[in-house]
């Protein structure tokens, strides 16, 4: 039988992201079937138009909750992302700091404070969401793919538009 997204079971401190459609919410492992995460109250295992809500909220708060409870029926991995590029926290200091801020309602912003921001802030003392950024770099090559495009178009119109009217004055 081959390997399923599900075989591998994480270790404390493995960060999860699951696929919830159009985004990826991350959660820390902390062992015994529990994870802690940063959750808007409209991230919902059920998932569907009232998760994407999260985008208009300004806070979230810290939980502790069953794996699959907060998975549900989505798809999900283990994703170490940042591993190549910074050194995991000691497992200890992860699980003192996500303690502490248990319960507290913390400030939410997709761009700059979302659920990876705050797994990976735990995991490697450092926040940051590839998601975001592959979401900016996605935007900002559309534009500049529009802007070429544009660009290309009115060179075109500029060098045979001229053309035409400059025959249309010779007759």
């Amino acid at each position: 039988m081959a390997p399923t997204l599900y075989d591998e079971k994480p270790e404390p401190g493995d960060l999860i992201e699951i696929f919830r459609g159009s985004y990826q919410h991350w959660v820390i492992y902390i062992g015994d079937g529990y994870v802690i995460h940063l959750a808007p109250p409209t991230e919902d295992a059920r998932g569907g138009a009232y998760s994407m809500m999260s985008v208009l909220c300004d806070k979230a708060v810290v939980k502790k909750e069953e794996l699959w409870d907060v998975v549900g029926t989505d798809p999900y991995r283990i994703n170490n992302l940042l591993d190549q590029e910074y050194e995991p926290r000691p497992f200890r200091a992860i699980l003192r700091e996500a303690q502490s801020l248990l319960g507290q309602e913390l400030p939410y912003c997709v761009f700059r404070g979302n659920c990876e921001h705050f797994a990976t802030e735990l995991r490697y003392g450092k926040a940051q969401s590839r998601q975001v950024r592959n979401a900016v770099e996605v935007g900002v090559g559309v534009g500049v793919a529009a802007l070429i495009g544009f660009g290309a178009v009115a060179l075109a119109a500029s060098l045979f538009g001229g053309g035409k009217k400059e025959r249309e004055n010779q007759q």
